[in-house]
């Protein structure tokens, strides 16, 4: 009896079916087990309230394909999932939810009813993010999912910060920061891009006192001067040299401030040579103030409007005191005028508004001896960096050694273990003797006690003459984040008392098994904030690396090397491919985009709403600078996706895709096709070893390619060469396994003496096949797996096993070296080529299928005798009826010719075209290839096009022009074996 693949896979079928097969059967779920090597991969955790991108896709994909690669070697896998609270990003969504629904903002509700809505969002939106995972594939432990506010990792954070207090490494200090005043938040350095802008350039003037003189300097915020500390000149400036020392008035607020000096500040060729200096709002004058002991005058308050500093304009949003400010100083007589200037401003990556630089109390953590720590472990070996090129932004960032704030002014988040109190501190020795759990510091700056508690301390904790005040901040999403790979495992445990036994309560001393873990899979943007900010809490909690290798994936662009992003109207959602195409063929195009030398290029299309049409995105369609797009198949009009504020009544809204994810859904195809026709033909089979010099020569040639493949699949995976890895998989199975060996088999499963052993060698390749494409393709590996179980249970090579259960558990192929031959491999190879040739000749003259052909062929006589060989093949894949070969073979006339270093074949053409008739055709083409050719080289030739057409349009002509002179090459040869005269 047969067993019968249906017709076509059905990857939305295959998902549903297998996800819950293997999350019943229990496979992802890793214990502990000294007998094994264990292998263990810590998520990135995405960020709780949003969706899957195509980063996202790319990153956790490659993480899954590392999994089940090593599952299937034997080791012990733990892949572990979770999330992260993203406190800025988080709180942002549900503050403007509730602006938007109830026109209220967090101080209308308070601390603890927001708190307890972002739970209520938490709860609602982790789980579509965890859903979209296990569509991709991801083959995780789903019971020990963690969250990166959960009790278990709260305990690592509280404990982490109470060591480093105590230890002194964590401060409290006024410092200038990145200020988000649409959040009313500290963002760090790292989290803020820079756009450019249309701005102004103002020039003014300041009177010098006691002179008649007056200092003029130019800003691009002239708000700001309401902040002015001092007027800056360079020491060597003869313009200013006589003013050096004196002083200037800021009229608007009548404050008298010095001229000083200062070479590192000014640049007497820049401008007017002198610099009004705002300490509190701009890094190099707050660097200049430090220098110069400068007053620091902050006059914003946290939501970008003028404080009590500010004077008359108090209460003014920034950019109306702008206005103001000028208008006043033009009265005055004080102002010189505005330049249009585009300006380079930094933006604050959450809220995407302009930040302002802000004094303010932080809290940060000293990174001299801690980053030093990571900068060694990278440079000893410890942590190895793949590719190795992105060691270098590793460790430049850590050598500027720059203290990180680590306190964020929002609510939703770790809250600073920090309670203030101002008392003598014999007070506080009383009432903590003999805990070691309590420590505390004297703020000397502002007279109070910094107390640090591993538990939460009560307000009368002192009794009520000395109330305790806690911090009001939260931590830095990236301080919990930064113990991920530590906390996710129930450091520093024990299990938690309070909570049930079980996966969500580890316990670290069993749990330490996997640390540290194995591998970090990541991008580049985060190699500062993430990846080194985790060798450093890894190496400080627990004196080893967090992880032994990290692996930087590359990003994927669109079609013109931008950034997807849903904002710009070019990013595909990762669920929309997999209903369209199937998570394997996703799974498989980012495998296969994961190179080591550059980012990804996809063309970017929308969906035609209408007829499913690819419709490409231009520029134009971008940032909803279109509303309206026509298909160009079905002519009905849609609007191109993008960030659209809300639906369109007259126009549905198209998803976004791109064509080169086909070639993952026709991989999976073509390979279900194979097996299936393989079932079909099943009929009798009996297991059986293979004795590989008992084998006809394609059978020793395909496994001599299995096990070359296999084991370099093997090396790629080891060394994070994902995109050859993929391609070696699709090459070989596509080409030789699928076009060549199954077409080469097919005479003798039609034969009863040979049927057998096909069958074998079939089984055993397919078998083979199915686990090499697992990691990378699960669903359709597992649904021909579980088919190929039905028909033959016991298989393999070189000896057949009784099956697994399932692929996901199945072992790594392990094919012998000894039966590499690389002979071979070239004899069969030749042969490929020859076959290759003929069909090119038969192509080129649009020659019957049917007819078969006359085929000579001039090479030396070891050649020949293994083309006499291979005759049978030849002929039943090249369609040849007639083959010879030799050293003196001549070539006929009227024949297609194609050169090899090894050979050169003809194919006879006598009798089957009319020569002249075909002359006049190519003729034909001929001339119009040579008028196409001039045009696109008159086009290149014209500097206003090239100057002023999009470089992707420029580069298509260039390529253009390549291709028709290979197509006018060819062209003159077919003229030229036509004519041998010509």
């Amino acid at each position: 009896m047969t067993t019968e693949l249906p017709k076509q896979y059905d990857p939305r079928e295959a998902q549903e079916r297998w996800l819950k097969f293997w999350d019943e059967r229990g496979y992802f779920h890793s214990r502990p087990d000294a007998s094994r090597q264990p292998f263990c991969i810590v998520i990135p955790p995405p960020n709780v309230t949003g969706a899957l991108h195509m980063g996202h896709a790319l990153n956790n994909t490659l993480q899954d394909v590392l999994i089940r690669f090593r599952r299937m070697q034997g080791y012990n896998a733990l892949y572990m999932p979770g999330t992260d609270h993203a406190g800025i990003a988080t709180q942002a969504v549900v503050e403007r939810r509730i602006r938007e629904e109830e026109g209220k903002n967090r101080h209308d509700l308070g601390r603890e009813e927001l708190v307890r809505r972002i739970w209520a969002w938490k709860d609602q939106y982790e789980t579509r993010i965890l859903q979209q995972l296990r569509q991709l594939g991801c083959s995780c432990d789903w019971p020990r999912t963690r969250f990166t506010l959960d009790p278990v990792c709260a305990r690592a954070v509280r404990h982490t910060f109470f060591e480093l207090f105590r230890h002194g490494l964590i401060y409290r200090g006024k410092r200038l920061v990145n200020w988000d005043t649409s959040l009313q938040t500290a963002v760090a350095d790292d989290e803020i891009f820079h756009e450019t802008v249309k701005g102004g350039f103002w020039t003014f003037r300041y009177p010098v006192k006691g002179t008649t003189e007056f200092i003029r300097f130019s800003t691009t915020r002239p708000e700001t001067m309401l902040g002015d500390t001092a007027v800056a000149v360079h020491p060597s400036d003869e313009r200013y040299k006589h003013l050096i020392g004196k002083t200037v008035t800021v009229p608007l607020v009548d404050r008298e401030i010095p001229i000083i000096a200062d070479g590192l500040l000014v640049d007497p060729a820049l401008g007017t040579g002198a610099v009004k200096v705002t300490p509190a709002h701009d890094p190099n004058d707050y660097a200049c103030g430090l220098r110069h002991n400068l007053p620091m005058i902050n006059i914003l308050n946290p939501d970008g409007t003028i404080n009590g500093n500010g004077g008359p304009y108090a209460g003014l949003d920034r950019y109306e005191a702008r206005k103001r400010v000028t208008d006043d100083m033009e009265k005055l007589e004080l102002f010189d005028g505005r330049e249009d200037r585009e300006i380079e401003l930094a933006h604050s990556d959450r809220s995407k508004t302009p930040v302002e630089p802000y004094l303010s109390d932080q809290w940060f953590v000293k990174m001299v001896d801690l980053g030093q720590s990571a900068m060694d472990a990278v440079e000893d070996g410890r942590v190895k960096i793949f590719p190795p090129r992105y060691a270098k932004t590793y460790l430049d960032w850590l050598g500027e050694k720059r203290d990180w704030c680590i306190s964020r002014q929002l609510w939703w988040g770790h809250r600073i273990p920090i309670w203030y109190a101002r008392c003598p501190e014999a007070e506080l020795k009383k009432a903590f003797a003999g805990r070691s759990d309590v420590a505390w510091r004297l703020d000397e700056e502002n007279g109070q006690w910094l107390i640090c508690c591993l538990d939460d301390l009560s307000a009368d904790a002192l009794g009520p003459k000395y109330p305790l005040e806690r911090d009001p901040d939260v931590l830095d999403t990236w301080f919990s984040s930064a113990l991920w790979p530590h906390s996710t495992l129930g450091w520093p445990g024990p299990a938690l008392p309070d909570l049930p036994p079980g996966p969500q309560n580890p316990d670290c001393q069993t749990m330490k098994y996997y640390y540290p873990t194995s591998v970090l899979v990541t991008s580049r943007d985060i190699i500062t904030l993430w990846v080194a900010r985790m060798v450093i809490a890894g190496i400080y909690n627990l004196g080893e690396v967090p992880f032994n290798h990290v692996y930087i994936h590359p990003t994927i662009l669109d079609a013109f090397g931008e950034r997807m992003s849903k904002s710009k109207g070019n990013g595909i959602d990762p669920m929309d491919i997999i209903e369209r195409y199937g998570t394997d063929a996703l799974r498989f195009l980012m495998v296969h985009s994961a190179t080591e030398t550059q980012d990804s290029r996809m063309p970017v299309s929308n969906v035609c709403p209408h007829c499913q049409t690819l419709v490409p995105v231009k520029q134009e369609h971008m940032s909803m600078r279109t509303r309206k797009v026509a298909c160009p198949s079905c002519k009905k009009p849609f609007r191109p996706g993008g960030p659209w504020p809300a639906a369109d009544a007259e126009l549905t809204t198209a998803k976004q895709a791109s064509e080169k994810f086909e070639i993952g859904r026709n991989f999976a195809n073509k390979l279900w096709n194979a097996a299936r026709f393989l079932l079909l033909n099943l009929e009798g089979y009996s297991p059986g070893a293979l004795r590989l010099e008992d084998l006809p020569i394609e059978d020793r040639w395909i496994l001599s390619r299995l096990a070359t493949v296999t084991h370099d699949v093997t090396e790629q995976l080891d060394g994070y060469h994902f995109s050859e890895a993929a391609r070696g998989i699709y090459d070989f199975t596509w080409s030789e396994f699928c076009d060549w060996y199954v077409e080469m088999s097919k005479g003798r499963l039609r034969d009863e003496a040979g049927r057998a052993l096909a069958q074998r060698m079939l089984v055993g390749l397919l078998d083979a096949i199915l686990r090499l494409v697992h990691p990378i393709m699960p669903f359709v590996a597992e649904s021909i797996w579980q088919a190929l179980a039905e028909a033959a249970f016991e298989r393999g090579l070189p000896s057949p096993e009784p099956a697994a259960e399932s692929v996901v558990i199945a072992a790594w192929p392990s094919i012998p070296r000894t039966w590499q031959d690389a002979g071979m491999e070239r004899r069969i190879a030749r042969m490929q080529e020859l076959v290759r040739a003929v069909r090119e000749v038969r192509n080129r003259y649009s020659l019957d299928p049917k007819t078969g052909l006359e085929a000579f062929v001039r090479c030396p006589a070891a050649v020949a005798d293994d083309f006499q060989m291979l005759t049978p093949f030849i002929n039943s894949l090249a369609g040849v009826g007639q083959l010879r070969c030799g050293p003196d073979i001549q070539k006929p006339p009227q024949s297609g010719s194609y050169v090899n270093p090894e050979f050169e074949a003809y194919v006879s053409l006598r009798g089957l075209i009319d020569p002249a008739a075909e002359a006049k055709r190519l003729e034909k083409q001929l001339a119009e290839k040579r008028k196409h050719l001039l045009a696109t080289q008159a086009k290149l030739q014209n500097a206003s096009f090239v100057d002023k057409a999009p470089p992707e349009i420029v580069q298509q002509q260039r390529d253009l022009v390549v291709d028709l002179q290979n197509q006018i090459g060819v062209l003159e040869e077919n003229l030229r074996e036509l004519s041998p005269g010509r």
